[in-house]
């Protein structure tokens, strides 16, 4: 069996458009986004409306450097290669944080080679080692 593919000309639907335009009384075309027939449902306001996706940016990193910023909070920047740097937050951008350091040169520190920024007053106290805490034996 041979089957073949029907397609419509440009002519032909050239045609039919002026048809369509014959046929109104103002004789304007419409274009495919009309208004609904009468007999036919309208959508609601909701299914008209495509959902917005969330927004990329939620600010919350600036308001967290902001407020840090305002109260001078000492902050350590644990940066990838696991070398920490303990100081304030001068400024932000969008890449980078300068950093105030009391005992030490002030840094502009690049975001993308820091791991993870914590307050300083929240730092672990240092584990000591267990046989530091053990009583000594002595000989006797």
């Amino acid at each position: 069996m041979n089957r073949k593919l029907i397609r419509t000309t440009l002519a032909d639907v050239k045609a039919r458009r002026d048809q369509v335009q014959q046929h109104r009384p103002n004789g304007t075309a419409q274009s495919g986004m009309g208004q609904p027939r009468p007999g036919q449902p309208q959508p609601s306001s909701a299914q008209m409306r495509k959902r917005q996706p969330p927004p990329t940016e939620t600010h919350a990193e600036i308001y967290y450097y902001k407020k840090q910023i305002d109260a001078h909070t000492p902050m350590v920047l644990v940066l990838e290669d696991g070398e920490e740097i303990e100081g304030t937050i001068e400024w932000y951008d969008r890449g980078a944080l300068k950093i105030n350091r009391r005992s030490a040169p002030n840094l502009l520190v690049l975001k993308r080679h820091i791991k993870y920024i914590y307050k300083a007053d929240e730092r672990m106290p240092q584990m000591t080692r267990v046989e530091d805490n053990l009583p000594h034996a002595t000989e006797s």
